[in-house]
């Protein structure tokens, strides 16, 4: 177990990561949740947020589509950040903070399979299948059908809660913020997860519930990384055995 925790070589990190990342879809995949169940479990989410006045994600979207541009621009960083970001930050701490990347690849591999068991006990629509008003941003603006059959085979459009997009954003700034040496990189590590935040309500991908669970998950895996590298085999206890008795020998003085 510890063996495979530790950190490897590259190739071999990178093998790793390619097959997490298939059996993370092929699992994402499971399940056979209608849209009408998914979006049962989404009223529920929007009745919380009302109940605590952060029910602006709509209010969010409508003031970004009067801004030329940006909803593209968003929609384009909704698909790129999320893999593109988290990639190049891994491969930045496995060569210039190698002491620090089995805790990082942990976290991320631990928030993730929590994430997959949530999405099938609790599949969730997003806003923009809501039927709640939101546009679906990705695909009327930058121009990638979210719902076709090519990218419909390869993510359930109801693993919502909680946002992985929000969770692998608060990992991956935080490790920047606080691994890198340039105060400007701190500075973009420590933006990226409310622009990530951002992100994701302006483009009707998910409430600011989702992204809130999506930060707990992250958190808790931490923890949970850090027992599982921090542990150490208990070895049973030695037992000393009496060192022999040493024969004593007899000072012989000379008869008189």
């Amino acid at each position: 177990m510890r063996s495979a925790l530790r950190t490897h070589n590259g190739m071999t990190e990178l093998a790793m990561a390619i097959g997490l990342y298939a059996l993370y879809e092929v699992v994402r995949g499971f399940g056979s949740t209608t849209l009408g169940d998914a979006r049962l479990h989404t009223a529920d989410i929007v009745s919380l947020e009302r109940h605590l006045g952060l029910f602006v994600e709509r209010a969010v979207q409508q003031a970004v589509e009067g801004l030329p541009g940006l909803p593209m621009l968003l929609g384009f960083a909704y698909m790129s950040l999320h893999f593109g970001a988290t990639a190049i930050a891994m491969i930045w701490v496995h060569r210039r903070h190698r002491e620090r990347f089995a805790l990082v690849r942990t976290t991320l591999v631990v928030s993730t399979a929590v994430s997959l068991a949530i999405y099938v006990l609790y599949p969730a629509a997003p806003p923009r299948l809501a039927g709640l008003g939101f546009a679906d941003t990705v695909t009327d603006k930058a121009g990638i059908n979210l719902s076709s059959d090519a990218l419909g085979s390869l993510y359930n459009p109801f693993a919502a809660v909680p946002s992985l997009h929000f969770g692998y954003s608060l990992l991956v700034g935080v490790t920047v913020a606080v691994l890198a040496r340039r105060r400007w990189v701190r500075w973009i590590g420590a933006a990226y997860p409310p622009f990530m935040l951002f992100t994701i309500v302006a483009t009707g991908n998910h409430f600011i519930f989702d992204a809130v669970a999506g930060g707990l998950v992250v958190v808790l895996s931490y923890f949970v990384a850090k027992a599982l590298l921090s542990a150490r085999p208990v070895r049973p206890a030695t037992v000393r055995r009496p060192a022999a008795a040493r024969p004593r020998l007899r000072t012989l003085t000379p008869a008189s």
